[in-house]
């Protein structure tokens, strides 16, 4: 495999960029359906766009298509891949047009096009078929989002009708995505339908079959740490293996390991502080305080406050619940000596947040993100990096630790739905990874590396 740049009479050889996993397949057009699978760091972002501008640069008329399924992904994921890609093929940039609106990047000396869109609606692809240079390659990447936020496996269908229609010599579509840690993932039972096809293949690779040299030490040290703290969760993340689902959701929280008091030295190893609220009527309402720890590199909490109205048989109004938290902002303020900058709130709880806001009209308040499976994802990840601690004070999060699982009968139908008890403090502490998690990933290079999207 080669690649000839004449004017600078450069030579590059695929088999420098891509891992010998992928030697025997990057110019398969014999499957029409190929799944790339892969742990953390397997490199199969860059195949992927390897693959797509080593064949525009083929004066062999044929486009590429590259999609995801939401247009607002493409731009820092494929579209910024096939540009690193053409620079490692050390090709002449002058030679391509490059353009954002529409996304496309188009060979002169060919006319060939890589096409980027998304998948949101039906009309998305329309008017990408050019009679004279048909699509010949589709690549699918971060495939899971087409079966957790749209149609699954008819989604796919759909797809390849769309471009397959014409193409009788050749035509491919490449699916890209890491494995669910459940089994019984739709994805992953469709995975296990088409590799019983003819013309499927499946590689699956993990960050052991790429060179040292690629990755970096402190990376593969990085992956070697987790398995030794949760190998469970190695195998899912740097494996890229689907490792189960337990029921008990922080499965790898250990209090003897996870539950540390701050001392004044890890207070002044602070810039500030974090407040995340989650607010219930009738059921509890909750505040969990956490500062960023610069010099240790991890979470801890600092305190909370906990009322159910339920279980103590008084209810409180938002405005009796904002004066409890600015007393609760005051106390953690006056022990650590530290200002509470942030406060990530529920998003449905707009009232409280607004009487907050009066109360204490020095803080910033913001909405908080709501996506639970990356909530959840992201918090296992701090506990297994031992990179979160609990305060002791912090009495009914470390209760719900033990409690907070999983609905066992949609697990056996693939789904991963908390169940909505004992889940007021889990709620808040999801609240608050996500909300810092941009500074979490300054902080800890170990997050850096691939994170799930979502990171965006």
């Amino acid at each position: 495999m080669i690649c000839q740049n004449l004017k600078n009479k450069t030579i590059v050889r695929l088999s420098d960029l891509i891992i010998p996993k992928y030697y025997t397949n990057f110019n398969d057009i014999k499957h029409t359906h190929q799944i790339y699978t892969s742990g953390r760091a397997g490199t199969k972002s860059s195949r992927g766009a390897l693959r797509a501008v080593n064949r525009i640069i083929d004066k062999k008329p044929g486009s590429v298509v590259i999609m995801r399924k939401f247009h607002n992904k493409l731009k820092k994921t494929v579209f910024t891949e096939c540009k690193r890609a053409i620079h490692r093929l050390k090709l002449n940039k002058k030679k391509f047009k490059i353009t954002v609106s529409p996304m496309q990047i188009t060979y002169l000396p060919t006319g060939n096009t890589i096409y980027f869109t998304g998948n949101d609606s039906i009309d998305d692809t329309k008017g990408m078929i050019d009679e004279d240079r048909p699509i010949v390659l589709v690549e699918l990447d971060e495939l899971t989002e087409f079966f957790d936020k749209g149609e699954g496996e008819d989604e796919l269908q759909n797809i390849e009708a769309t471009f397959i229609r014409g193409n009788d010599e050749e035509f491919v579509m490449e699916y890209y995505f890491n494995p669910p840690r459940n089994p019984k993932a739709p994805i992953m039972e469709w995975l296990n339908k088409m590799i019983l096809r003819e013309d499927c293949i499946h590689v699956h690779v993990d960050y052991r079959d790429v060179p040292e040299m690629w990755l970096g030490k402190k990376l593969i040290q990085t992956a070697e740490i987790l398995k030794k703290l949760d190998e469970k969760m190695y195998n899912w993340l740097w494996l890229g293996l689907c490792t189960g689902i337990d029921e008990l959701i922080y499965y790898m929280f250990n209090e003897s390991i996870h539950v540390k008091e701050c001392t004044k030295e890890q207070y002044k190893q602070m810039s500030h502080l974090c407040i995340s609220v989650d607010y219930g009527q009738m059921n509890a309402t909750t505040y969990e305080a956490f500062g960023m720890d610069y010099v240790d590199k991890c979470v801890r909490g600092i305190d909370e406050y906990y009322h159910s109205g339920r279980e103590s048989g008084k209810q409180k109004s938002p405005s009796e619940y904002a004066i409890d938290f600015r007393e609760f902002k005051e106390r953690v303020e006056l022990e650590t000596e530290l200002k509470v900058l942030y406060v990530f709130i529920d998003p449905s709880a707009k009232g409280l947040a607004e009487e907050i806001r009066r109360v204490c009209p020095d803080i910033i308040i913001k909405n908080a993100k709501n996506e639970v499976p990356l909530g959840i994802s992201r918090v296992q990840k701090m506990l297994s990096f031992q990179c979160l601690f609990i305060s002791p004070k912090q009495k009914n999060l470390i209760k719900e630790m033990y409690m907070y699982e999983y609905d066992a009968d949609l697990l056996e139908k693939g789904k991963e739905v908390p169940i909505k008890t004992n889940d007021h403090c889990q709620d808040a502490l999801r609240y608050l990874i996500m909300g810092i998690w941009k500074f979490i990933r300054q902080m800890l290079p170990m997050l850096k590396v691939g994170d799930e999207e979502s990171d965006s």
